[in-house]
């Protein structure tokens, strides 16, 4: 795993006679967040609002960087050119809107490959950006505070599914004896980490966590070889699913009373949307929305009858998540599997958000209670 930087790097490389001198954070100040994973670079710039935040610019490019990890355990050279590209539009993105608190991260193509810590260095020097790359734990914490918003207040016990480009993060949180109203807000304050100290406020409990090698980008390369779509499917499927034996859940927790699935990622909004029919993506109709076990084995039924030209052609699942989204499908159908439910909420929101919700707390200018 590639060193860690300390918490907290993230902001630009202004020369020390040019850096503003600490002011307290004001509502109208602008946060970012930048998400640099395995296969896409992603960044928000928000003001806070309420208990939430509104969104002033934003940027989302694939960038392929795991590209080939599988094989060479290296960042390749076209991955990192690629990049260091989008990286430059995020810095003059940052630079135009005045942006001096910002959390800006990589994720599992840099904490696997053997020359990440060397790839940040080139990143500050090429663009002045100070990336930090997060442990795991770090980024489920983060998955699951975004998607705080989305908890219904009669669920009991949720989980948090996070399917990246390089690793799957799932988060099983019991939140029964919090109060209902306090729910989401509970959840909110795991941003300062998953084993809270004990206290007479009931909070909600980590049962198990768990941050599997294996997401989109990286279950695709495992079984590139094999050249049937269907077997293809149902091994990485199965594979995926032989991943959680160590999670606790997948063992010991049957009941599935006021139980919760909340899905964040590429590979589940695709499914919503899909599902929806939707020519066009559409934020404001997939997240937040509600799919059972049956309307997803529906999509994916369907993914597999089209075929990779039929899945190339389709409107619904678009260039970019053609090539992937069998994969995050299977990992899908495993989950659902393991826990099938009537409750899985769709979240259109991820590390981005959490980032900038964390920020937002810590620093105190979010308004109570979430909306």
């Amino acid at each position: 795993m590639a060193p860690q930087r300390p918490k907290g790097a993230g902001a630009l490389d202004v020369p020390p006679a040019l850096s503003p001198a600490p002011v307290p954070p004001r509502s109208t100040e602008l946060y970012a967040a930048l998400d640099l994973g395995t296969n896409s670079c992603r960044m928000l710039i928000a003001q806070p609002k309420g208990s939430g935040f509104h969104v002033v610019d934003s940027f989302s490019k694939s960038v392929q960087l795991g590209a080939g990890l599988e094989k060479t355990g290296r960042l390749s050279r076209g991955s990192m050119t690629r990049t260091i590209q989008a990286l430059r539009i995020c810095q003059q993105k940052l630079r135009r809107n005045k942006v001096r608190r910002m959390r800006l991260v990589a994720t599992e193509a840099c904490r696997r490959a053997a020359n990440g810590a060397e790839f940040m260095q080139r990143i500050q020097r090429e663009t002045g950006l100070k990336l930090d790359i997060i442990k795991p734990e770090e980024e489920a914490q983060l998955a699951v505070i975004s998607c705080a918003p989305l908890v219904n207040r009669k669920t009991h016990n949720l989980l948090v599914v996070d399917i990246g480009g390089g690793s799957t993060e799932l988060v099983w949180i019991d939140i029964s004896k919090v109060p209902k109203a306090d729910r989401a807000q509970s959840i909110m304050r795991l941003h300062g980490g998953f084993h809270q100290a004990k206290t007479d406020v009931p909070a909600a409990r980590v049962v198990d966590w768990i941050s599997v090698p294996l997401g989109v980008a990286t279950l695709r390369d495992q079984f590139s070889d094999v050249e049937d779509d269907a077997a293809r499917f149902a091994l990485m499927s199965w594979f995926f699913e032989e991943n959680l034996t160590d999670f606790t859940p997948y063992q010991s927790i049957q009941s599935q009373d006021h139980f919760q699935i909340v899905g964040t990622s590429g590979t589940v909004t695709t499914v919503a949307a899909s599902h929806l029919g939707l020519k066009r993506y559409d934020r404001t109709k997939v997240d937040g929305l509600r799919m059972t076990s049956a309307q997803i084995d529906k999509v994916i039924h369907s993914y597999l009858a089209m075929g990779p030209g039929g899945r190339r052609a389709d409107p619904r699942i678009g260039l970019d998540r053609q090539a992937l989204i069998m994969s995050g499908a299977a990992i899908l159908q495993a989950l659902m599997r393991c826990w099938p439910t009537d409750r899985l909420s769709v979240a259109d929101r991820g590390l981005r958000e959490g980032l900038l919700y964390a920020q937002m707390s810590a620093d105190g200018v979010l308004e109570e209670g979430l909306g």
